[in-house]
């Protein structure tokens, strides 16, 4: 019983700390700013079949001004996708503009 225990207590807390974010860096350097944009984005299914799309040089005002597009999903994105089985997948969308 006890090692079920400390089996849970690992699996929570590598559940609580786990995140997965895919970074596009279109312009080198050191990021200037905080996010231009920064919005949860909501999929249904695991998001399968679904996209979202976002115009990031309309954000920055110009392409040669996109520093940075970022897709995160955070520990707590995660757990909720465990919780209601994949069914509400949530994820942050960022987009990084180059300061003049």
């Amino acid at each position: 019983m006890k090692l079920k225990s400390h089996f849970a207590i690992l699996s929570t807390f590598l559940l609580l700390s786990a995140c997965a974010t895919q970074r596009f860096d279109l312009i080198s350097g050191p990021i200037q700013s905080a996010p231009t944009f920064d919005e949860s984005q909501t999929f249904w299914v695991g998001g399968v079949g679904q996209s979202s799309e976002i115009d990031a040089s309309k954000i920055c005002g110009s392409p040669n001004k996109v520093m940075r597009i970022e897709t995160e999903q955070t520990a707590g994105d995660i757990a909720l996708s465990i919780i209601t089985l994949q069914i509400y997948s949530p994820r942050h969308m960022r987009v990084i503009c180059k300061k003049d």
